[in-house]
């Protein structure tokens, strides 16, 4: 669909505008600068976030191409005469009004909007497959289910559109409606509620009533009946469905008649959102024997982005999400925001909505993305192989002719993107390209690190800045794919411990200001040209800054004064100040940015005393400094826990550690939310059936007491499994539940009591992660969590995805 620039300033109520260009078309909605596809028909909102303000980015874009823009003020920004501004009070809110007159066009539109806790990109890609042959469907692409991500959904829609199935999520109070009044769906459904977002809410009665506001209107609406919570705040369900489910057939009654569906899953959570689906298509007047042969055709809907590290030092990402025009644009966003000045591959499969038109579209985005080199994959690709003559391309006819033809030779220092739909046996492409290593891997969740980030983000003023800490290679996730994800989340500054990890991370592409943290420089000329901020704690190493920057004719270098307010490790006391400043005073070479403390004891409330004392020291300290500086100094005292219980110090910035990969500081329930980011898994690789009394590893230490069946598991103290965590001192998630350790950790495994699980070899063994926490590892081996996540040896491959 297109409208016309003039059109959409009536549309969005402008403020004021300037149209050079009134009969200017625009086809795309630009939020994020970096997913410019079409720039000659893109409209480009401005927004201020707490990851950053938008106008900054309109210089760059009008370099690239785009020519309209909607924007909150014209201040600071250069007018050029052949571009149109939309001037408007909340360009969120013009947004908004954009989408929700888009959708007022299509008042006849069969429009499901799900809702829920967990379970909603299922629920709509399953919907998806099982409804793509009696309608043509727009659908939200992945979890575009925010207040953007619902406006940018809708605008998908045209007059081709038969069904719309978009995602709303809400994670507070008073989202909903904006999301409701967009979307005017005439089917709603809530999958679930859970505890994810209960920070948001006061209590579950009030989350289940923000949820329920999408039915409003409805004429159907899906939900759960067996859940008390959800039913006594929602109307009374006129048409129930009684359903009953053995293993994964679900049997119901409708109309009178019973009948039933198979599916291909057994997991409880997929046996819940195939209720869901079913009552939705029944719902639809979809025909049971029509649901039950789709059913049993179900499959998986893969929501993570896998990054994982490939042959010739390439970054290969998976997305197994989809294969369809709807899915690249995401894919292709994650890709740029990794690749920096890399070239990158894109090999994909056919599409599983593969018209003329789709084809097209795809052409069309890898053209825009400034793709380096496709390779397509299928017969459907090769056919339409004339599309993509702008483009670096080979066509495949299958999986199989792509092996034949390329070797690992013919991939290096570049990203991959492997997308390919079902069926098509791109794991065996993923096997060319990945970097072999032994099974043991710790898998690392950039959305809980973002969600962590976003929950300590709401315990500070909405000006407060932030340091997020990445030292010891991010607590050993992997510092460069956590640095870009909290770059991309609006982190101000990055800190690191010492100088070649903030080396590394340039190079690696990251931009946003680093603080060095223990800068014992030996190479001063890397540390100025990387533009690496290091902390000033003696006036010995400020001389030597000075001394090194003027070699180096430098002026002006950012530095971060430490105050030694009580932790007796490094810093300016009050009485070194004076010297300090005379110092900072007589050259020109480094330029104070901001003062700090590190708080020792803000995680025990029974040494609160000592914490104030810190801060009021600090307060003395800042004082003096900044009473001799001509520009303001930003203060930051408050580390994890301090953010939490003593939230009115923040002052200007606050340093987020360990909290950021969900190891809880505060043990009074404040944070709770807090999701783990790491988890480290390892695989059986034998299993064995001994009687009681039967010894078992090194030292024959492991005594059976019983009959057992003991697995050995891949990994050992060579990949940072300590001994102290064998002999029964901790546990593993195996088969649905822990089973202790037997018998002493061995270098490379280490073996566990599987007695009553089902479990059998090549099954994932979790050691630590979303069932298992970190903290009882640290407290088997009289340590702390820190401890166990930096310790996960370098001989571990490191997962990143995302769902």
């Amino acid at each position: 669909m297109k409208y016309s620039i003039s059109d959409i300033a009536q549309v969005i109520d402008s403020r004021a505008t300037v149209l050079n260009n009134p009969q200017a078309t625009v086809s795309t909605l630009l939020t994020d600068s970096r997913s410019l596809t079409q720039p000659g028909e893109t409209i480009f909102f401005a927004m201020r976030t707490g990851m950053g303000d938008g106008h900054q980015y309109i210089s760059g874009l009008y370099a690239q191409g785009v020519r309209n823009y909607v924007v909150d003020t014209l201040e600071g920004i250069e007018v050029h005469d052949d571009a149109n501004y939309i001037v408007t009070a909340n360009t969120l809110a013009a947004l908004q009004r954009l989408a929700r007159h888009h959708r007022s066009r299509f008042n006849d539109l069969e429009v499901i909007a799900i809702t829920g806790s967990r379970g909603k990109t299922r629920v709509k890609e399953w919907l998806n497959q099982l409804l793509a042959a009696d309608y043509r469907i727009v659908r939200s692409p992945r979890s575009y289910n925010s207040q953007i991500g619902v406006a940018l959904s809708l605008w998908n829609i045209n007059n081709d559109t038969t069904l719309a199935i978009i995602e709303a999520g809400i994670s507070t109070t008073h989202e909903m409606t904006a999301l409701h009044e967009m979307i005017k769906p005439t089917m709603g459904v809530i999958t679930n509620v859970g505890d994810e977002h209960d920070e948001g809410f006061e209590t579950m009665d009030e989350k289940i009533k923000e949820k329920s506001l999408i039915l409003e209107g409805c004429n159907k609406c899906i939900y759960c009946g067996d859940d008390e919570r959800i039913k006594k705040q929602l109307p009374h369900i006129s048409h129930p469905l009684d359903v009953k489910v053995e293993e994964s057939t679900i049997f119901y009654t409708h109309d009178g008649c019973r009948y039933q569906a198979t599916i291909p899953f057994k997991a409880p959570v997929d046996i819940e959102n195939a209720v869901t689906c079913l009552s939705v298509m029944l719902a639809l007047g979809i025909a049971p024997s029509v649901i039950a042969e789709r059913m049993a055709r179900l499959t998986p809907v893969a929501t993570r982005i896998n990054v994982i590290e490939g042959v010739n030092n390439c970054t290969v990402i998976a997305d197994g999400y989809s294969s369809d025009s709807n899915s690249l644009a995401p894919a292709l966003d994650f890709v740029a925001r990794r690749t920096g000045s890399r070239p990158n591959t894109i090999i994909m499969s056919d599409l599983d909505d593969g018209d003329d038109e789709a084809y097209a579209h795809v052409a069309q985005c890898l053209a825009g993305r400034k793709v380096s080199r496709l390779l397509g994959v299928g017969p459907a690709l090769c056919s339409h192989a004339n599309m993509f003559g702008g483009i670096n391309a080979r066509f495949f006819e299958n999986t199989a002719q792509f092996l034949d033809a390329l070797s690992q030779g013919d991939f290096e220092d570049e990203t991959v993107l492997v997308k390919g739909a079902p069926g098509y046996d791109f794991e065996l492409i993923l096997d060319l390209l990945e970097v072999k290593r032994h099974q043991t891997v710790e898998e690392v969740d950039l959305n809980a690190l973002a969600h962590n980030f976003k929950f300590f983000k709401s315990k500070v003023n909405p000006t407060t800045k932030t340091v997020a800490m990445v030292k010891a290679s991010g607590y050993g996730a992997g510092s460069y794919e956590i640095a870009k994800t909290l770059q991309d989340r609006g982190a101000n500054y990055l800190a690191v411990a010492v100088q070649d990890e903030g080396v590394e991370l340039r190079e690696a592409g990251i931009t946003m200001p680093i603080i060095v943290l223990n800068p014992s420089v030996v190479n001063y000329k890397a540390m100025f040209r990387y533009n690496l901020e290091p902390e000033v704690y003696s006036l010995e190493e400020c001389r030597e800054l000075i001394k090194e920057g003027t070699r180096c004719g430098v002026k002006n270098h950012a530095v971060h004064i430490k105050i030694d307010t009580g932790m007796h490790r490094l810093g300016f006391t009050l009485e070194q100040l004076p010297a300090l400043i005379e110092l900072l005073g007589s050259q020109d070479v480094l330029r104070p940015a901001s003062v700090f403390s590190h708080l020792c004891v803000a995680d025990e409330p029974e040494q609160d005393d000592y914490t104030l004392q810190q801060i009021a020291y600090f307060t003395r300290c800042v004082e003096l400094l900044q009473s001799h500086c001509d520009h303001h100094l930003l203060r930051h005292i408050l580390n994890t826990s301090g953010i939490v219980r003593f939230p009115q110090y923040q002052l200007d910035m606050v340093r987020i550690g360990i909290g950021l990969y969900g190891i809880k500081t505060v043990f009074d329930g404040s944070e709770d939310a807090l999701l783990p980011v790491s988890s480290l898994k390892s695989v059986i690789i034998s299993i064995k059936e001994w009687p009681a009394g039967t010894t078992v590893g090194y030292g024959r230490r492991g005594v059976l007491k019983r009959d057992s069946r003991i697995a050995t598991v891949t990994i050992g103290y060579a990949d940072g499994l300590d001994r102290h965590c064998g002999g029964g001192n901790t546990s593993m998630w195996a088969g649905g539940q822990r089973c202790p350790t037997v018998g002493n950790v061995c270098m490379d495994a280490v073996m566990i009591d599987i007695t009553g699980t089902n479990c059998k070899v090549g099954d994932i063994v979790e050691i630590f992660g979303n069932h298992i926490p970190v903290e009882e590892l640290s407290d088997a081996r009289g340590t702390i969590p820190y401890e166990i996540l930096t310790s996960v040896s370098p001989r571990v491959k490191r997962v990143y995805y995302r769902e």
